[in-house]
């Protein structure tokens, strides 16, 4: 019996917590892989390029068309993936997984072989495929019992491996790596062991009966499921859509330049590969902690309303800690962390729990991943555009005070956009009250 048989039988009659333990482990390792692919060079300044003046724009840094490009490609993969992840059957994940992988890996050798600026276009292709990975790992995990634990795992793992993946970029740069070789570098460390943990995720056993039962079939969605899904439930999803887009724009700024907000803030670049390692820690495990415990909420409906308070608070919390720091009631360290625990309460739902919850509680046929993808491509044309009007349109802000700017934009625009969508699917949902219990 091959070996992966041989683990899913194991699997098949493992104790929840085993299996649980098993799934956050794979998922968590296979994403965070991922990101030695996608974010490596962000964490250089590519201080020797000139600006390129692109024809129709302006002058725009160098390091910003890069980040620009790889979103681009990113954002493209997105709207790609509405389809191909909702209609991807079970049996292709892993290949396709691998597949992306592979490309993007490639794309990176020739961003270090390609001559600047040309090599520009080489992180759009990098993008392109990295953006199904996310789909494609939530495809193992959707539609079970433990749907929000695994959830949670695998969402913790973009929190932490941004900035660990960065530091690691920071130190093949100071062993003497050129800065165009080192995405390509840090992807070779990560090479063998993504393909392990992918072979992890291809071993794990499908939803069990129970499971189906309880959080509703996951299939493959047609265009005509998807569209009418979308309009049935278009007032809400319009809401959660809108704010997505700002959430992202924000979450994406904090972390593709958080080396200049850090210099910004008054540290050293020794400090700021420190601070980048370790500052996002507490939120990763707050928020973990926060979505595990919606595991003991035993009805769907509830756990729907409860996921849209937490992410509020999460947007609320950006604004709050932000006045705090500018009164001097919070130093640099705290406010970067609470602003990181705050967006990622309000940002990591939308990746896993809160689609996977709606789907169960209004008991459609279908898959999470055609949600997560409607939003997630229309968040990262909003990164692109905080970008375009940064460099182009306040230029001579610094990146604190654009930082801070964008900060209260973000914390009031989807505070109040979750309190549509709260309010909405309140409403919309009050028929399935306690009538979908879940077990644990």
């Amino acid at each position: 019996m091959p070996i992966s048989q041989k683990v899913r039988s194991y699997l098949e009659e493992a104790r929840p917590a085993v299996f649980a333990a098993y799934a956050m482990v794979a998922a968590f390792s296979t994403y965070f892989s991922m990101y030695a692919f996608r974010k490596p060079f962000s964490a250089a300044v590519y201080q020797g390029f000139e600006p390129l003046d692109l024809p129709g724009v302006g002058l725009i840094e160098y390091k910003t068309v890069l980040i620009i490009s790889q979103v681009l490609g990113y954002c493209l993969s997105k709207f790609i993936g509405i389809k191909i992840i909702s209609e991807m059957s079970s049996s292709r994940r892993a290949i396709t997984l691998l597949g992306c992988i592979g490309i993007a890996w490639g794309a990176l050798l020739l961003f270090a072989i390609i001559p600047a600026p040309y090599n520009t276009l080489c992180l759009f292709l990098n993008g392109l495929p990295l953006g199904m990975v996310w789909g494609l790992t939530f495809g193992f995990l959707e539609g079970r019992q433990l749907s929000d634990i695994l959830g949670a795992g695998l969402s913790v793992s973009y929190i932490v491996a941004s900035s660990m993946v960065k530091a690691i970029g920071l130190w093949l740069i100071d062993l003497g790596v050129p800065e165009l070789w080192m995405p390509f570098a840090t992807g070779a460390i990560f090479a063998l062991p993504m393909a392990f943990f992918v072979f992890l995720l291809a071993s794990m056993p499908p939803p069990s009966e129970q499971d189906i039962a309880s959080q509703s079939a996951r299939e493959p969605m047609d265009g005509a499921a998807r569209i009418a899904f979308f309009s049935r439930y278009a007032i809400g999803l319009v809401s959660l859509t809108g704010l997505y887009i700002l959430l992202t724009a924000y979450r994406d700024f904090r972390d593709n330049f958080s080396t200049e907000i850090w210099l910004a803030l008054g540290y050293s670049k020794a400090e700021v590969k420190l601070v980048t390692a370790g500052s996002e820690l507490p939120a990763a495990i707050w928020v973990f902690a926060i979505l595990a415990l919606l595991t003991i909420i035993r009805t769907n409906r509830t756990s729907l309303i409860v996921v849209h308070w937490i992410m509020l608070s999460g947007t609320v919390c950006v604004g709050i800690s932000t006045a705090l720091f500018q009164a001097g009631l919070l130093g640099p360290v705290p406010w970067m962390m609470l602003i990181g625990l705050g967006l990622y309460a309000g940002y990591v739902p939308f990746g896993c729990v809160l689609f996977d919850r709606l789907i169960a509680t209004v008991g459609a046929v279908g898959t999470a991943g055609f949600l997560i993808y409607v939003t997630d491509a229309f968040g990262y044309l909003g990164s692109v555009g905080l970008m375009l009007y940064k460099d182009l349109g306040q230029p001579s802000l610094s990146w604190l005070d654009f930082f801070i700017a964008i900060s209260y934009i973000t914390s009031a625009v989807c505070t109040a956009l979750y309190l549509v969508s709260l309010f909405y699917f309140s409403r919309v949902t009050q028929a399935t009250d306690e009538a979908d219990p879940t077990p644990v």
